[in-house]
Formats: C-alpha cells, structure tokens, sequence
C-alpha cells in the first residue's frame, strides 16, 4: 500500500518527525516500509511510503488506519478531519430511518443511498493529487471518488445508475434484498463476462432483478457512465470466508472483493458513507440525498482478556537500562499507557499486578490471546529496546529420544546430499518383495498389502523421476515394515532407508566425471555413521528376502560393535536396475531406527555454548611436505602450536603433480583464529602464522609455498 506522507500529516502530525526515524518505527512495529518513493506535482515534490502489513491487520489498510497506528507508535494524538463531522447529525437522521436486515451471517452491515441532481462528477485537484501520490491514475469521474473513499477509510463503495435500476424495477420505488443466486440464471458483468449463476452466490437484488454479485462485480445493465445523473450508492461489509468462496466458484477477483478478503470490519462503515457524500457535494451543492435501506450491523461481544505483569517480564525481558547488578523492566504506568494508545479499555488492578484488557471490534482478528497483548506492547515500547542475550540453562531440557534420533539422523543424511522421502505403506502383494501381510478389506488391489521393505518404493521413485525426464534421485526414507514372526503374529518395525548413486561426480578436480563405486559409496556409509559417531562391522550378507533387489556378491550386512545387527546396504541387482531402466550404479540401504536409537542414547549428550560475538580472521598456507606424514599428527601438533586462539584448522586443496616432488603432495590449509574476549589484530594473528611456519620447517622438513 503506498501513502502519502503529506496526506498522512492531515491525520496525526509528523511533519517534525524525521523520515528515518519514522521508517524505523514502522518497521519495528510489524510495517514493513518496502520503498521510499518521491512523486513531483505541481512542481513540489512529496515523499509516499510502499508500506506492507500482516494479512491480519485489515483495520490498517487505509490511511486513517495506518495514521492511527503512527499516532500509537509516536504517542502522537490523531486529528480528525474537518469534512467528516460537518454539516450532518447521523443521530437524528439514523432514528428515522427503516431498518431492513438483510443477512446475518453472510453481510455483516449494509447501507444504501440515493443520491439524484448529481450536475458533474468531475474530480477537484486536490483530490486527483492525493491519488497520484498514492500510486493511481485519476480517471476524472466518479472512479475517482471511489478509489480516494477506498484509500482513506479501507471501505469500498459501489455506484450503481439510479434510473436504469428505476426502468429495470419499472417504479420509482423498489426494495433491496440479499438473496441466493437462481440455478442457470445468466449475469452479464460489467466487465463484459457472462457468468452462470447458482445458490451458493449471494446476489444484490432490486425487487427480482439482480444488479450484483454480492461484494464482488456489478451487472454491466446498470454501471454508471460519464453522464449519470443519479445513483445508488452501496456500501457493505461482507464475510470475508463467503467472498473468497464467490470468487473461486466464478474465477474471478476484483479490487473491491479482494479488500473484502482481508475481513472488514463493520465499525466506521456509516462515517465512510458520510465522508463520500460531502465529498460529493463539493462540486454538488444541490445534491439530494436519501437513505434507503439500512441494515443493522451485528453485535459481536468484545472479547476480554487477562494480562499479567510477571508474563510481560518473562517474555520481553529486561530492557536496556538494566545493569549487571540489577535487571530493569517495562513499568506498569507505560503498559496502561500504551494499549489506551491503541483504544484498548484497560482497568489495572495494582495488587495483583494484572490488566483487565478489552479489545475493541476493530482488533478482534488478531488480538486473541495474553500474548498478542504482550506484543502489542513490545511493537510501541520497541523491541530494539530489550536485552538481547541468550538464557542462562541451568540444567539441559530433556527431548524425546525417538525426535533426537531422527533429526540427527536427517541432519547427516542432508549434508550427504541426500533429500527425504515420503512413501505409501500400502503395496502390491509381490512388489519386488513378497508382503505377506494383507488387508482385509482392500480400496485397490495395488494397495492391498502392508510393506515388508522401504526398498521396492525407492526404486519406483527413482524409476519414476528418470520416466519423467529428471536425474536420479537420492534421497532416504524413515517407515515401518510389517511382517510375522514364528507364531504368526504381526511385528511393526520402524527402518530408515535411503538409495544414492547413479550420478556421474568429480572426486577431485583434476579427473573426469565417474559414478560411484561400490568401496566409494561404502566410504560414504562409512562416513554416514562417523557423523553419528558410532563404530560399525562389516559382514558378507547374501539377500535372502531382498534378492532381487540387491547384487549377490555386492551386499554387505552392518553390525554394531555389539554384535547387534544393524541392517544391509548393498548395490542394484543389474538385472533389477535393467528391468527399470535405471542405472546399475544405485546403493541402497536399509537400517533398524530403534538399533540406532538405542545406540546413540549411549552417546554423550552435545552441550552447547554462547558464540563469541568478536570477528574471526581466516589465514591459508600453502607447504609441500612428505606423504608419509600423516594428517592427524599434523594437525595435533598445529593445534598445540597455534595458540589459545586457533579455534579450527580446515584441508582446503591437497595436490600432486609434476611440480611436486616424488612421494611429496602439496597441501592448503586453513586457520580460523578468534577470540571470545577482544578482537584480535592482524599483526598478532600473523606473527601466529610465522610460527607455525617455523614449526613445519623444523619438525616436519616442510617448504612453504608462496
């Protein structure tokens, strides 16, 4: 939404108010300015703000709503417009009128006006201006009205022709009505589209004549042109849930059904209608105006809720005045202050130290719960405000062993490069594998069994991907199998399994594209469990249930050190990978989750720590030293001469050539230096540098490469 700043100053003074400050305070309070734009009219240039707001802040979407916002975060009070209360009495007018409820549910506040000697529509240039800066094109005749009621109070109106819905009627009086729309019944709109008409649509009607779809587009028989006379205005506020179903249903989404989206509410909705008749009647004195049908609006209770000081402290915190010897928090006379600030009704009951806080109609959408009253008084206090510090854990919260386990495992597996999976336990009684285990009372005949293995769906969905024109998949699984043990009873099994290969990769830079081989990718399960740091035995396994799927001389079984069997990993059957025109270079795996889970429970729990806030400063150096020494030892001994700042020491590139001496290779490393106390100067680092030099010279006959 873009606003002007100079139409914003009307409403609530901000011309002392610096632009960047303001922009800060907009954001920090859930506005994001998207864009500072400068529009030049009349040789004068003005600043308008591209302004974004949550979904749910629908009361904000106007100038007067987003000037009331700036009012609350500058603790600046709102004017109010001089048009807007002049020359009218809405109490005495409103008790004559004939109240006519038309919907409850589905229209939630409706008021329609005539309005005849109606001598020009033209736009003043004051308001053509206010359009301008705010992003639309003046049109120069009633759209414009339109367009600027829509900017500056959030509700859109709707200009009917007055005598074409006089003729339609066929009587200068005619009656109003919500109706479902007729089955079959054909709607020209106005913008030339026809659309079939059923029950589910909530139709305007004059007498039995549709003249719109409810809050979403008019009848083209009736639309206003350049030369109207005489209208009928319509402004309503509809159910936002029943204008996102209309549009679906017709395909179809127009500016004033998609401000219905956000959920109006039916709080101004009479003032709105006052403020486009005066602006009406500035180029119209004469103008002759007439209520026709009012609806009440409904009466929604509002909703009450408790807010405690000791809450407020536990999630904002301490804010910034607070020392190390004393925390200091948002006082309780700037939290009563605030939300009167937002036109909350607010009792204090100092004692107990709790709020009884009424939230008003208009924020009832998004001012639920206690927290949301927390926030809103963290948005106007300003949450750059606060501390910002970790907490201080005493003890180490216990998780579920079962989400440990998994999220471990799922982080290693994703920095192998391998994607999760998610699969049907549902399967054909001879997929690949035999599942013995059938249901009773099948949907499909493809989904008649329970599965007895991940493995036969990971190979549909690599066949899948490679039918479909995608590269190979790799990717793991985490499922039960079902099967039945000696005394025929059912067993459920919770495995992981994964499938990788088949893709042709560089192990180093300097050799051609291959795949993987089988030690290759052994390496990579290797590693796998190396991450989970759990030591694992290989074992010669031939597939018994599994054969043919898995190689029979390329398949291993995987044992803890315990001797408790882990599960198999193994290579594509050729005739398998063949069979689905896949490649023969696919590994997969499969392993017992609570094996796993039971084993890492064993492992030591990792504590974490704060992070130092200071810089790091990274070194490389390049040396030539002798095969034979081997990387552990050299990086021990690095550590011991590095000092108390090198925190990692990284291989970066190791290289063999015709440049590098016989049984030599050339290594770059990388030094990661930081401090937890200060922030370290290049000078010292590099003095570091120059020891671990002499330390590769001296001790391992290195040359250092510059």
């Amino acid at each position: 939404m873009q606003i002007s700043l100079k139409w914003v100053n009307e409403l609530v003074n901000i011309e002392v108010v610096n632009l960047d400050y303001l922009i800060d305070k907009l954001t920090l309070g859930g506005f994001e300015v998207e864009e500072i734009i400068e529009v030049e009219i009349n040789n004068e240039k003005r600043i308008a703000l591209d302004i974004s707001a949550t979904a749910n802040r629908s009361d904000s979407l106007s100038i007067q709503g987003i000037s009331l916002e700036i009012a609350a975060l500058l603790n600046e009070t709102p004017k109010i417009s001089d048009y807007s209360t002049k020359n009218f009495i809405w109490p005495e007018t409103i008790e004559n009128l004939s109240k006519n409820y038309l919907h409850e549910t589905d229209c939630l506040g409706f008021v329609a006006v005539t309005v005849e000697n109606l001598n020009t529509l033209t736009s003043p240039n004051w308001l053509k201006n206010k359009l301008i800066c705010s992003g639309q094109t003046p049109e120069n005749n009633f759209k414009d009205f339109q367009k600027y009621i829509l900017l500056e109070t959030g509700y859109p109106f709707e200009f009917y022709d007055l005598e074409k819905i006089k003729s339609k009627s066929k009587n200068s009086k005619f009656n109003l009505s919500l109706t479902a729309g007729k089955n079959g019944e054909k709607f020209l709109a106005n913008n030339d589209v026809q659309y079939d008409l059923n029950d589910s649509l909530l139709m305007l009607q004059v007498n039995e004549f549709p003249i719109s779809i409810g809050g979403i587009i008019t009848s083209k028989s009736v639309e206003c042109k350049n030369d109207t006379k005489s209208l009928l205005i319509e402004g309503s506020v509809f159910n936002a849930a029943k204008i996102r179903q209309q549009s679906r249903l017709l395909g179809v989404r127009t500016d004033r059904s998609s401000r219905y989206e956000k959920a109006l509410k039916n709080i101004n909705l009479l003032e709105s209608f006052y403020q486009l008749i005066s602006l009406l009647r500035i180029s119209n004195p004469d103008l002759i105006c007439k209520f026709h049908t009012v609806a009440q609006p409904v009466n929604q209770q509002n909703r009450a809720i408790i807010l405690t000081l000791n809450n407020i402290k536990k999630i904002l915190g301490p804010i910034k005045e607070s020392t190390e010897s004393s925390q200091q928090y948002i006082s309780p006379e700037f939290i009563t202050e605030a939300l009167k600030r937002l036109k909350f009704k607010v009792e204090y009951e100092k004692s107990k130290e709790i709020w009884q806080v009424i939230v008003p109609n208009l924020r009832s959408d998004d001012i639920v719960r206690e927290i949301d009253l927390i926030e809103e008084i963290g948005r106007l206090y300003g949450f750059d405000n606060f501390l910002t510090r970790l907490p201080r854990i005493k003890n180490i919260g216990m998780k579920d062993l079962s989400y440990r386990t998994r999220k471990k495992l799922t982080n290693c597996f994703i920095n192998l490069g391998l994607n999760e999976l998610i699969q049907y336990s549902l399967v054909n009684e001879k997929e690949y594998i035999e599942n013995e285990i059938e249901l009773v009372n099948p949907l499909v005949k493809d989904y008649a069994n329970l599965r007895s293995s991940l493995l036969p769906n990971l190979l549909k969905s690599i066949q899948k991907n490679i039918t479909q024109g995608n590269s190979i998949l790799e990717g793991f699984e985490y499922g039960h199998v079902f099967s039945k043990n000696d005394s025929n009873v059912i067993q459920e099994i919770e495995k992981i399994a994964g499938v990788f290969g088949g893709i042709q990769t560089k192990i180093s830079w300097s050799e051609t594209s291959k795949t993987l081989n089988w030690f290759e990718a052994k390496g990579r399960i290797e590693q796998f469990f190396k991450k989970l740091n759990l030591s694992i035995r290989w074992t010669n396994y031939e597939p018994t249930k599994e054969k043919s799927i898995l190689h029979p001389y390329c398949t291993a079984a995987l044992y803890l050190n315990n001797s408790e069997r882990l599960g198999i990993f193994g290579q594509i059957h050729p005739i398998m990978a063949k069979k689905l025109n896949i490649s023969s270079n696919l590994y997969l795996f499969e392993f017992d989750f609570e094996v796993i889970q039971n084993q890492m429970r064993k492992n030591q729990l990792a504590v974490y720590h704060e992070y130092s806030t200071y810089p790091k400063i990274i070194k490389d150096l390049s040396f030539i030293i002798n095969k034979n020494i081997s990387f552990d030892q050299l990086r021990k001994i690095l550590y011991l001469n590095g000092s108390q700042f090198l925190k990692d020491i990284n291989l970066i590139d190791e290289y063999s050539g015709n440049t590098i001496p016989k049984d030599h290779t050339s290594l770059c490393l990388q030094f990661v230096f930081q401090s937890d106390k200060t922030t370290l100067q290049n000078k010292k680092i590099e003095s570091i540098i120059d020891h671990i030099k002499t330390v590769l010279i001296t001790k391992f006959n290195a040359t250092i490469r510059t």
